[in-house]
């Protein structure tokens, strides 16, 4: 079984057998939260190269020799901001289509579309030692390449942005849940800021009538919860 607790936005930890990672670990002021309350990663993933998603990957990353994953480019600036090369994974990082393995956890990296101030915007599918195989989209709009995403790697709980304005909103991301044929998902990047929507409930409303082989799990911050391969 793997534990994923949710920091807010789009940070989350996610654990199983001895092994975590800790994806895109902005810890929002005022949200209650530092990177010290996730305890030690074994692994760092970033998404993009936006001050939301990098948050305090350099200072983690510096202070507890966890390794970090991004795509080319990112990679270089971060080891320019202090992150020892060994530290990285690939020394360089990697990119879309490349996936990594590290203590028995393997990220494959995926396109996303959205910006980013270096390298490209990227997402990640996860598979955990214990089995479990997720998804996060880091910020992007929605894509028809999702459907071939859920094909190739029978994605089984996605993480997925519905704030609308800066990525997808309820309704695109309910018919992203349709196109990756996930059986469970997180909505994320949601209620941080004024611009972004407040709630998860439209989304869930839509992802019951858009997709409703699939099993919306509204998160509060700082909750984790269980889940077991299926």
């Amino acid at each position: 079984m793997s534990k994923i607790t949710w920091f807010g936005h789009s940070a989350f930890k996610v654990e199983s057998d001895d092994a975590s990672v800790l994806i895109d670990p902005f810890f929002a002021p005022g949200s209650g939260f530092t990177w010290r309350d996730a305890g030690k990663p074994d692994l760092v993933l970033v998404t993009h190269d936006h001050g939301d998603h990098v948050g305090d990957a350099v200072a983690i990353c510096r202070e507890t020799g966890a390794m970090l994953g991004c795509v080319v480019g990112t990679a270089a600036k971060m080891a320019n901001l202090g992150v020892p090369e060994r530290q990285i994974l690939n020394g360089i990082g990697f990119n879309i289509g490349g996936t990594m393995e590290y203590k028995g956890m393997a990220a494959t990296m995926t396109q996303a579309f959205h910006s980013s101030d270096s390298g490209v915007p990227t997402g990640f599918i996860i598979r955990m030692p214990d089995g479990l195989v997720l998804y996060h989209a880091g910020d992007t709009g929605i894509f028809s390449t999702l459907s071939l995403l859920g094909k190739l790697y029978h994605i089984q709980l996605a993480l997925l942005p519905i704030g609308g304005v800066f990525t997808m909103d309820g309704l695109q991301a309910a018919n992203a849940c349709k196109l990756l044929g996930c059986r469970q998902v997180v909505p994320m990047h949601w209620g941080t800021f004024p611009v972004l929507a407040q709630s998860p409930d439209e989304f869930c409303g839509q992802a019951a009538r858009i997709a409703p082989g699939c099993q919306c799990l509204p998160m509060q911050r700082g909750q984790s919860m269980v889940i077991e391969p299926m």
